[in-house]
Protein backbone atom coordinates (compact mmCIF):
# COMPACT_ATOMS: atom_id res chain seq x y z
CA UNK A 1 0.00 0.00 0.00
CA UNK A 2 2.88 2.38 0.76
CA UNK A 3 4.37 1.77 -2.69
CA UNK A 4 1.05 2.58 -4.35
CA UNK A 5 0.74 5.83 -2.38
CA UNK A 6 4.29 6.80 -3.34
CA UNK A 7 3.57 6.12 -7.01
CA UNK A 8 0.32 8.11 -6.88
CA UNK A 9 2.17 11.00 -5.21
CA UNK A 10 4.88 10.90 -7.89
CA UNK A 11 2.28 10.86 -10.70
CA UNK A 12 0.43 13.78 -9.08
CA UNK A 13 3.66 15.78 -8.70
CA UNK A 14 4.62 15.14 -12.33
CA UNK A 15 1.13 16.16 -13.47
CA UNK A 16 1.35 19.45 -11.56
CA UNK A 17 4.82 20.20 -12.95
CA UNK A 18 3.68 19.33 -16.46
CA UNK A 19 0.62 21.59 -16.07
CA UNK A 20 2.88 24.49 -15.05
CA UNK A 21 4.96 23.81 -18.15
CA UNK A 22 1.80 23.75 -20.30
CA UNK A 23 0.67 27.13 -19.01
CA UNK A 24 4.10 28.62 -19.75
CA UNK A 25 3.97 27.49 -23.39
CA UNK A 26 0.34 28.30 -24.28
CA UNK A 27 -0.37 30.03 -27.58
CA UNK A 28 -1.29 33.67 -27.46
CA UNK A 29 -3.47 33.57 -30.59
CA UNK A 30 -6.83 31.84 -30.47
CA UNK A 31 -7.79 30.16 -33.75
CA UNK A 32 -11.31 30.67 -35.04
CA UNK A 33 -13.75 27.78 -35.47
CA UNK A 34 -13.56 28.21 -39.25
CA UNK A 35 -9.86 27.31 -39.30
CA UNK A 36 -7.60 24.28 -39.67
CA UNK A 37 -5.87 25.17 -36.37
CA UNK A 38 -6.98 24.58 -32.78
CA UNK A 39 -5.60 24.93 -29.25
CA UNK A 40 -7.39 22.09 -27.45
CA UNK A 41 -9.36 19.01 -28.36
CA UNK A 42 -11.36 16.51 -26.33
CA UNK A 43 -12.75 13.25 -27.64
CA UNK A 44 -12.45 9.48 -27.80
CA UNK A 45 -9.89 7.00 -29.10
CA UNK A 46 -10.89 3.50 -30.17
CA UNK A 47 -8.19 0.84 -30.20
CA UNK A 48 -6.49 -1.36 -27.64
CA UNK A 49 -5.91 1.83 -25.65
CA UNK A 50 -9.50 3.06 -25.91
CA UNK A 51 -10.77 5.90 -23.81
CA UNK A 52 -11.25 9.60 -23.35
CA UNK A 53 -8.55 11.81 -24.80
CA UNK A 54 -7.47 15.42 -24.33
CA UNK A 55 -4.97 17.19 -26.59
CA UNK A 56 -3.31 20.57 -26.11
CA UNK A 57 -1.37 22.21 -28.94
CA UNK A 58 1.70 24.37 -28.28
CA UNK A 59 3.65 26.74 -30.53
CA UNK A 60 5.70 25.21 -33.32
CA UNK A 61 3.56 22.12 -33.91
CA UNK A 62 4.16 20.52 -30.51
CA UNK A 63 1.32 18.87 -28.58
CA UNK A 64 0.54 16.91 -25.44
CA UNK A 65 -2.12 14.19 -25.52
CA UNK A 66 -3.52 12.44 -22.49
CA UNK A 67 -5.66 9.30 -22.69
CA UNK A 68 -7.68 7.88 -19.78
CA UNK A 69 -8.68 4.26 -20.44
CA UNK A 70 -11.26 2.22 -18.58
CA UNK A 71 -11.64 -1.55 -18.47
CA UNK A 72 -13.70 -3.57 -16.01
CA UNK A 73 -12.07 -3.00 -12.60
CA UNK A 74 -9.01 -1.28 -14.14
CA UNK A 75 -8.00 2.26 -15.15
CA UNK A 76 -5.09 3.40 -17.32
CA UNK A 77 -3.50 6.81 -17.93
CA UNK A 78 -1.31 7.53 -20.97
CA UNK A 79 0.64 10.73 -21.67
CA UNK A 80 2.14 11.43 -25.10
CA UNK A 81 4.34 14.25 -26.41
CA UNK A 82 3.67 14.72 -30.13
CA UNK A 83 5.28 16.69 -32.95
CA UNK A 84 2.96 17.76 -35.80
CA UNK A 85 4.19 18.12 -39.38
CA UNK A 86 2.00 19.59 -42.17
CA UNK A 87 1.27 17.76 -45.40
CA UNK A 88 0.44 19.29 -48.77
CA UNK A 89 -3.30 18.88 -48.09
CA UNK A 90 -4.80 21.71 -46.00
CA UNK A 91 -5.98 20.47 -42.59
CA UNK A 92 -4.10 17.16 -42.83
CA UNK A 93 -1.09 16.71 -40.55
CA UNK A 94 1.00 13.73 -39.65
CA UNK A 95 2.44 13.40 -36.18
CA UNK A 96 4.87 11.30 -34.21
CA UNK A 97 5.94 11.19 -30.60
CA UNK A 98 6.54 9.23 -27.44
CA UNK A 99 5.30 8.93 -23.89
CA UNK A 100 4.46 6.56 -21.09
CA UNK A 101 1.49 4.91 -19.42
CA UNK A 102 0.43 3.43 -16.11
CA UNK A 103 -2.39 0.92 -15.51
CA UNK A 104 -3.77 -0.10 -12.13
CA UNK A 105 -6.76 -1.99 -10.87
CA UNK A 106 -8.20 -5.16 -9.53
CA UNK A 107 -9.39 -7.28 -12.47
CA UNK A 108 -11.35 -10.44 -11.83
CA UNK A 109 -10.01 -13.75 -13.04
CA UNK A 110 -11.74 -17.11 -13.27
CA UNK A 111 -10.11 -20.50 -13.06
CA UNK A 112 -11.97 -23.49 -14.43
CA UNK A 113 -11.07 -26.99 -13.30
CA UNK A 114 -12.45 -30.51 -13.02
CA UNK A 115 -12.34 -32.54 -9.82
CA UNK A 116 -13.92 -35.99 -9.52
CA UNK A 117 -16.05 -35.47 -12.63
CA UNK A 118 -17.42 -32.12 -11.41
CA UNK A 119 -16.70 -28.77 -13.06
CA UNK A 120 -15.74 -25.94 -10.70
CA UNK A 121 -15.19 -22.24 -11.23
CA UNK A 122 -12.97 -20.29 -8.89
CA UNK A 123 -13.18 -16.48 -9.21
CA UNK A 124 -10.62 -14.20 -7.61
CA UNK A 125 -9.43 -10.60 -7.76
CA UNK A 126 -5.80 -9.71 -8.34
CA UNK A 127 -4.19 -6.34 -7.67
CA UNK A 128 -2.65 -5.57 -11.04
CA UNK A 129 -0.21 -2.78 -11.82
CA UNK A 130 1.71 -2.09 -15.06
CA UNK A 131 3.91 0.68 -16.49
CA UNK A 132 5.12 1.11 -20.02
CA UNK A 133 6.75 3.20 -22.72
CA UNK A 134 4.68 4.35 -25.72
CA UNK A 135 5.37 5.67 -29.19
CA UNK A 136 2.87 7.14 -31.65
CA UNK A 137 2.73 7.75 -35.42
CA UNK A 138 -0.43 8.96 -37.13
CA UNK A 139 -2.44 11.24 -39.39
CA UNK A 140 -4.99 13.83 -38.25
CA UNK A 141 -7.46 15.83 -40.31
CA UNK A 142 -9.12 18.96 -38.89
CA UNK A 143 -12.35 19.92 -40.65
CA UNK A 144 -12.36 23.64 -41.47
CA UNK A 145 -16.06 24.52 -41.27
CA UNK A 146 -16.82 22.47 -38.14
CA UNK A 147 -14.87 22.05 -34.87
CA UNK A 148 -13.99 18.37 -35.27
CA UNK A 149 -10.82 16.43 -36.04
CA UNK A 150 -10.40 12.75 -36.92
CA UNK A 151 -7.23 10.75 -36.57
CA UNK A 152 -5.76 7.35 -37.33
CA UNK A 153 -2.60 6.23 -35.61
CA UNK A 154 -0.46 3.34 -34.50
CA UNK A 155 0.72 3.49 -30.89
CA UNK A 156 3.27 0.74 -30.20
CA UNK A 157 4.04 0.17 -26.54
CA UNK A 158 5.86 -2.17 -24.24
CA UNK A 159 4.84 -2.64 -20.65
CA UNK A 160 5.83 -4.64 -17.64
CA UNK A 161 3.54 -5.64 -14.80
CA UNK A 162 3.74 -6.66 -11.19
CA UNK A 163 3.09 -10.32 -12.11
CA UNK A 164 6.48 -10.47 -13.86
CA UNK A 165 5.29 -10.26 -17.44
CA UNK A 166 6.32 -7.97 -20.29
CA UNK A 167 3.97 -7.19 -23.15
CA UNK A 168 4.47 -5.56 -26.58
CA UNK A 169 1.78 -4.52 -29.03
CA UNK A 170 1.32 -2.13 -31.97
CA UNK A 171 -2.13 -0.78 -30.85
CA UNK A 172 -3.67 0.81 -33.97
CA UNK A 173 -6.51 3.23 -33.26
CA UNK A 174 -8.86 5.88 -34.58
CA UNK A 175 -10.01 9.03 -32.83
CA UNK A 176 -12.71 11.66 -33.02
CA UNK A 177 -12.18 14.94 -31.19
CA UNK A 178 -14.11 18.16 -30.63
CA UNK A 179 -11.71 21.08 -31.13
CA UNK A 180 -11.75 24.46 -29.45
Amino acid sequence: MKTRNKILAAVFTLAVLFNINLKAQEKTLTPSVNSFDYNNAIGVRAGETSGLTFKHMFNGGHAFEGIVSFWPYTIGVTGLYEKYMPTTAPGLNWYFGAGAHINAGSPRYKAYYLYRDHAYVYAYNANAFAVGIDGVLGLEYKFKPIPFAISADIKPYIETGNFGYSYFTLDPGIGLKFTF
